[in-house]
């Protein structure tokens, strides 16, 4: 039966008075006041209010209807009476008295109230999707999207970019997470594997003389989930030829503010730039959140002239400010137990009194004297509190981070707004303690920074990178960097991860060979699409800005996926499974 429906519920209002209007939707809520009926209808953009009393044309199908029938109601639009309006609506000022109304459909009692499910088990509203979207909440979440997508594809192709495929079905690769793989029916014993990214496929396309490419792209990962990741997900992907680091960032960046003020109204300050190793000193992390308070203390050089010796040999000596805080003993216990559950051998802190006096754990071998030269160092004022692990490398900086973020977060003092940062110069190798061997920390197409490249063979561990991460409040939102083009540059690079020539070509020879045939220079970067909508719907995980999300588990409670399947299917493609 066609609804005809002329107007969504957000576009009623005053102007629309003694209007005939036909909406349609799911009845939210019904109310018997003493024969007079009000029903909230709900779309997709809100509610609306229909009135009706006995005698008029449609009560009965009106006071019939329960929660989540589907009805659609033609009608008058008439003023709310005094002191009716509900400011919190689009449609708050009006309502429609029916002059015909249809039900649609009749609805089961859902298994949880759809008006607020927000205390109802996840597993839950996962397995009732359907019903959980059509919570105001989510409906706006997935209204988010389409609006980012919209704006995002806008910017991409007023500045010459072209959105083009790349391949669901390709090569599994060695570097990174694990592949899902897609057993071949016509090649028996053979795998394709979903893509974790379209990386190969877009430098290949910067061969292809394709020079600004993009694409929204679903990619897949078979790893450990958690609330900001999930086993397939969607990359703003990006890739440009003829591009330095500098136009690369200062364009992604645009399009990062011109989505920010499209879509939610807001006007970013300019992104600061951090190296990697500055985020470490500074913050513990390479992906700091820049609200949580003053940045950590460099106490090394101070603490050497120290008589006591477990600050003074310390490789590395960090602090925590805590601005205005004088904690209890047994708070400052509790934080010396936080810090050896973070891997910290112990934890020094010196209180300072509001009226300068000091106090510290370690008062009897530092004295007045040295509690006063490693405050001074660290910039402690009167009423606050600092925090002090020792350790070697970058081991005391990650602790003492993550007690800064979580004193942050306790204590209320994560600043409000949106702080943007640039990661640049990350390592270019890590190493791998489960391979015993150097690995890409980016990926190995990632080129070593110029300055480094002479070190590739004597010291690779310390060479620098041309990778890039923007970060926003603390959460990676993506990475990038400038691509290797030239063959001998690459294969070096191969060399270093340990892959014989056998596994190169046998790995990467068609890349090898593509750059052979003129590769121009190339850089580019991904965007985690949902990670960056979590942060602008305020949401507490990307499974609240995606449609049909995987749990925590990577399985769909919905259709019960993964499922078994027969063995007829199996033996299409020559597998079987072990008991």
């Amino acid at each position: 039966m066609s609804v005809g429906r002329t107007h969504y519920a957000a576009e009623l209002n005053e102007q629309m008075v003694g209007q005939t209007v036909t909406v349609a939707g799911w009845v939210h809520r019904r109310r018997d006041h003493g024969g007079l009926v009000f029903v909230d209808l709900r779309d997709r953009t809100g509610l609306v209010q229909i009135v009706s009393e006995p005698g008029q044309p449609g009560f009965d199908a009106v006071e019939r209807v329960r929660a989540e029938y589907v009805m659609g109601v033609t009608g008058t639009v008439r003023p709310r009476p005094d002191g009716m309006v509900n400011a919190d609506l689009a449609s708050g000022a009006v309502e429609i008295v029916p002059e015909s109304v249809t039900v649609y459909s009749e609805a089961k009692t859902p298994p949880f109230n759809v008006g607020d499910a927000s205390q109802v088990d996840e597993l839950l509203r996962l397995k009732y999707r359907y019903l959980d979207l059509r919570r105001p909440e989510l409906t706006a979440n997935l209204m988010l999207r389409d609006r980012s997508l919209m704006a995002i594809r806008r910017f991409f192709h007023e500045h010459g970019f072209l959105d083009v495929e790349t391949p669901s079905l390709a090569r599994s690769t060695p570097e990174g997470a694990r592949d899902f793989l897609v057993p071949s029916r016509t090649q028996p014993g053979q795998f394709f594997a979903l893509p974790q990214s379209p990386q190969i496929f877009k430098q290949l396309l910067m061969v292809a003389g394709i020079d600004r490419y993009y694409q929204i792209a679903k990619v897949f990962r078979d790893e450990d989930l958690r609330a900001d990741r999930q086993p397939e997900f969607t990359q703003i992907d990006v890739e440009t030829s003829f591009m330095d680091r500098e136009s690369i960032l200062s364009l992604m960046e645009e399009m990062l503010r011109s989505l920010f003020h499209e879509v939610l109204g807001v006007t970013l300050e300019p992104f600061p730039r951090m190296t990697w190793r500055d985020a470490m000193r500074l913050y513990g992390s390479d992906k700091p959140d820049l609200r949580a308070g003053p940045p950590l203390a460099t106490l090394t050089e101070a603490a050497r002239t120290l008589p006591w010796t477990v600050l003074s040999e310390a490789a590395n000596v960090v602090g925590v400010v805590m601005p205005s805080y004088q904690p209890s003993r047994k708070e400052l216990d509790q934080w010396v137990e936080t810090a050896k559950s973070l891997g910290a051998n112990g934890l020094v802190w010196i209180v300072r009194s509001d009226d300068g006096t000091m106090r510290s754990s370690a008062s009897k071998w530092l004295g007045e004297d040295g509690m006063g030269r490693l405050a001074e160092a660290a910039g402690v004022k009167p009423g606050d509190t600092l925090l002090m692990v020792a350790g070697a490398g970058w081991a005391p900086n990650q602790v003492a981070g993550q007690i800064r973020l979580t004193h942050a977060r306790e204590s209320g003092r994560i600043e409000p707004g949106w702080r943007f940062l640039w990661v640049t110069e990350f390592p270019l190798f890590e190493w791998s303690e489960e391979e015993g061997r150097l690995t890409s920390a980016h990926h190995p197409f990632t080129m070593p920074h110029p300055e480094d490249i002479d070190r590739l063979a004597s010291d690779p561990a310390s060479v620098r990178s041309e990778a890039y991460d923007v970060v926003l409040n603390g959460t990676e939102l993506a990475s990038g960097s400038l691509r290797i083009y030239q063959q001998d540059l690459q294969a070096r690079i191969f060399a270093v991860l340990g892959l014989s020539d056998e596994e190169i070509q046998a790995k990467f020879g068609f890349l090898l060979d593509a750059f052979q045939y003129g590769a121009p220079p190339h850089g580019g970067i991904a965007f985690g699409l949902d990670r960056l909508l979590m942060l602008m719907a305020g949401a507490e995980s990307i499974r609240d800005v995606i449609a049909f999300p995987k749990t925590a588990r990577g399985t769909d409670p919905l259709m019960n996926a993964p499922s078994p399947v027969d063995d007829a299917q199996l033996r299409d493609v020559h597998l079987s499974i072990r008991k």
